[in-house]
Parts: C-alpha cells; sequence; structure tokens
C-alpha cells in the first residue's frame, strides 16, 4: 500500500455478498458465479485473474450494474444497485464508475477527444469544459496528436487508451478494467500502471482488473483468482 494512505482503514467502496449468477442454455442452469464474495477499499487495487470463461467478463459486468445479479447483491459507496432503475442506475455509473472495456466501445462517429469527454457531456458539463478535461487525460495516456481522429483511424492500442481516458475523465471512485494493457505496449503500459498508482493513491480511486497478464496483475495490492465462481486469493 502506498505510504501516503492513512493508518485508518479507507471506506468500503465496493461491497458484494452472496453473488450469484445463473444462466439458461436451454432446460440447463449454468452457475458462473457461485456465492461470491468481493469487498474493495478506497485507494485499493485488486487484480482478478482466471482461465477463460471462468466469469471475469460476468463479474465485471454486474459490479458496474451492466448486468444483474440472480441472487446477491452489489453496493458502490454504499449504495445497493439493486434499488436503482435504469435510469437511476446510468446517472450512478456516470457519477462513480469507469469502465474499460476489452474491445473498447468507443462510438466510430466521433473523435478520440469527443470519445474521452462524452461522459462529462452526457453529466451535463460544456462541450469546451469537458473536452479540456478529456484533453488532459488523452495527454497522461500519449495520445493527445491523435485527438483529432476517429477510432477506424487509430491502432488497438490506440483506442484502447483513448477508453482509458474516457474511463478516468469523470474522476470516478470506483474503475473497472477488463484486459486494460491487453493491447499496448511496454512502455505504454509502464505508463498506465503509473498512473493508476497516482490515482488509486491521490483521489482513493478503487481499482478492479480483470486481466491474464502476470505482471499486471503482480503489481496490485491484491490478486484474487475466479475458480469454480468463487474467489480465492492468488500467490504471484
Amino acid at each position: 500500500m502506498s505510504q501516503s494512505r492513512t493508518a485508518e482503514r479507507p471506506a468500503l467502496m465496493l461491497d458484494c455478498h452472496n453473488l450469484t449468477r445463473i444462466y439458461q442454455e436451454g432446460p440447463q442452469d449454468i452457475t458462473v458465479l457461485d456465492d461470491l464474495e468481493l469487498r474493495v477499499h478506497a485507494g485499493e487495487r485488486v487484480a482478478v485473474v482466471g482461465s477463460s470463461g471462468s466469469g471475469k467478463t460476468t463479474l465485471l459486468n454486474l459490479l458496474g450494474g451492466l448486468d444483474r445479479p440472480t441472487s446477491g447483491e452489489v453496493l458502490i459507496a454504499g449504495e445497493p444497485l439493486a434499488g436503482l432503475n435504469e435510469t437511476a442506475l446510468g446517472r450512478f455509473r456516470n457519477r462513480y464508475i469507469g469502465f474499460v472495456y476489452q474491445f473498447h466501445h468507443l462510438l466510430a462517429e466521433f473523435t478520440a477527444l469527443e470519445n474521452a469527454a462524452l461522459p462529462l457531456i452526457v453529466r451535463g458539463q460544456r462541450k469546451k469544459d469537458a473536452e479540456a478535461r478529456a484533453m488532459s487525460l488523452l495527454e497522461r495516456v500519449g495520445m493527445q496528436a491523435r485527438a483529432g481522429h476517429k477510432p477506424g483511424e487509430l491502432s488497438g492500442g490506440e483506442r484502447q487508451r483513448v477508453a482509458i481516458a474516457r474511463a478516468l475523465v469523470t474522476d470516478p471512485s470506483l474503475v473497472l478494467m477488463d484486459e486494460p494493457t491487453g493491447n499496448l505496449d511496454q512502455a505504454t503500459a509502464a505508463n498506465i500502471l503509473a498512473m493508476m498508482d497516482e490515482l488509486a493513491s491521490e483521489s482513493a480511486c478503487a481499482f478492479v482488473i480483470v486481466t491474464h497478464d502476470i505482471g499486471l496483475a503482480a503489481h496490485q495490492d491484491r490478486v484474487l483468482r475466479l475458480d469454480e465462481g468463487r474467489l480465492v486469493t492468488q500467490l504471484v
């Protein structure tokens, strides 16, 4: 843990109880997550590893309110997501959560700058101010020179960096990342890690990172392995 954090136990940012997700495939029930427990404190960085198909992306979707659990609950900053309708959930995500998707999900008709600024514009911020903030994040991820380019004109790694800037532009309390460095070169990945360290230390932003990258996982405060629907401590 960073020395800048106080000796007091930081606030609980993410709290999951008895989280279960069951999908139906024809007559068969497929249990992906089984009575899972997870708690992440403000400023803590947690990596989740596991084999392909183990349910890591399903877990992130539940934590971000993009999917609903079959049973159990997810609380973020003390707020149970189950109590929010879709409109309120959208507002809540915009205020508290940043999400880096494995496949970017950038809007093709918008430039990198417009994509990165979009969460702030949705929030109601003036476009000029939103784009100034977005540009500062694009600079931090080394994308300022490509700010006027649309996703189709960017490489996979460049699109990933724009997605990271978009996730961080609102100063979220919790950032959920699905393979955030998968398309990045070593130097850019190191820069992203340093930025995550700063955010965790300075603003107490919490991170949950799904990854196959053992080096990235080992850099976090805790590493958990998703195994048969439950999380267990992984020694890296």
